[in-house]
């Protein structure tokens, strides 16, 4: 009888599989890219807030609205929900035109930026430093803006589990960007990779807006909320400097890169586990407040608050 060997079966199955969603993934990608950048975004958001708004992920949407915002009414937590839809759908659809989009103009698609002051102080310095940023409007548009001051940083990134479609994600990145720029794999391996990219005088870009349940317990929006302490414990540890900023989203294909001014935290600059908390504070209190300005650019989809607010 013939020796079948299953698992070695069930592997090339697998691989089958994945090959196939690597080339409609790039089927679509394609399709989208045929588009101009402004119709590909109208087009993702319409589809998105048709489907999306049907979901079960958007009654978590509407739990953390009436959790943290309470003053608002359903119908406006729907108009958020919706256009929570609406900027996802958008920022997935821009993905393809990255590199079209990376230009700083004053009209139709691409970016204008406040604050370019700061990236270019910082592009004349040495040295390690941090930027902060959130999942808000268009953040994949964040590390590309800032690159056209001289200030360049790597990011941490959650590899697709398709090794195919995750390639095709990190070849835009680098399309886009025009060089490429060392990314990190969320995970033990990548974060020992960041440091050792830090302690070499580099910059890295963290989004510290998600749950992270081996974190520390700090408020956001007056509620526990366990955050990643990453961003605190570097800056303390290297006493580097943390530049906040985000992507305001203007229009389809039009957007807008808001950087401050360094965080000063002079006042407790000694690496401690009490200013890791504090610093921790400083950083969800910035996010809270850009989140405040347009809720409908932030990702209300996950459980951000503990599990008991979800019962």
């Amino acid at each position: 009888m013939p020796n079948f060997k299953p698992k070695k079966i069930s592997s090339y199955f697998h691989q089958f599989l994945q090959y196939n969603e690597y080339i409609l993934a790039k089927g679509c990608l394609s399709l989208l890219r045929a588009l101009s950048p402004r119709t590909a975004s109208n087009v993702g958001a319409f589809i998105c807030r048709e489907i999306g708004t049907r979901l079960p992920v958007s009654k978590t949407a509407d739990t953390n609205l009436r959790l943290v915002m309470p003053e608002l009414t359903s119908t406006q937590r729907q108009r958020v929900i919706k256009g929570v839809w609406e900027n996802l759908g958008r920022t997935v659809a821009e993905f393809p035109h990255l590199a079209d989009l990376n230009h700083n103009t004053s009209v139709g698609p691409g970016w204008e930026v406040v604050g370019a002051e700061y990236l270019t102080e910082q592009s004349k310095k040495t040295g390690p430093v941090l930027f902060v940023s959130g999942h808000i409007g268009n953040w994949e548009m964040l590390p590309l803006g800032v690159a056209k001051y001289g200030t360049p940083f790597s990011s941490f990134f959650r590899a697709a589990s398709n090794p195919y479609v995750n390639q095709l994600i990190l070849q835009l990145r680098d399309e886009a960007m025009g060089e490429k720029i060392p990314m990190f794999a969320k995970g033990s391996k990548g974060a020992r990779q960041a440091l050792k990219h830090l302690l070499q005088g580099q910059r890295l870009g963290v989004l510290s807006d998600q749950k992270m349940n081996d974190g520390i317990e700090v408020q956001f929006f007056g509620r526990p909320a366990m955050t990643s302490s990453a961003v605190a414990s570097l800056a303390l540890k290297l006493k580097c400097p943390i530049i906040p900023g985000y992507v305001e989203r203007l229009g389809p294909a039009r957007l807008r890169i808001v950087v401050e001014p360094p965080i000063d935290y002079s006042e407790f600059s000694e690496n401690n586990l009490e200013n890791i908390h504090r610093l921790t504070q400083v950083i969800n209190d910035k996010l809270e407040g850009w989140i405040k300005q347009n809720p409908e650019q932030w990702l209300w989809l996950h459980k951000r608050w503990p599990k008991e607010f979800y019962k």
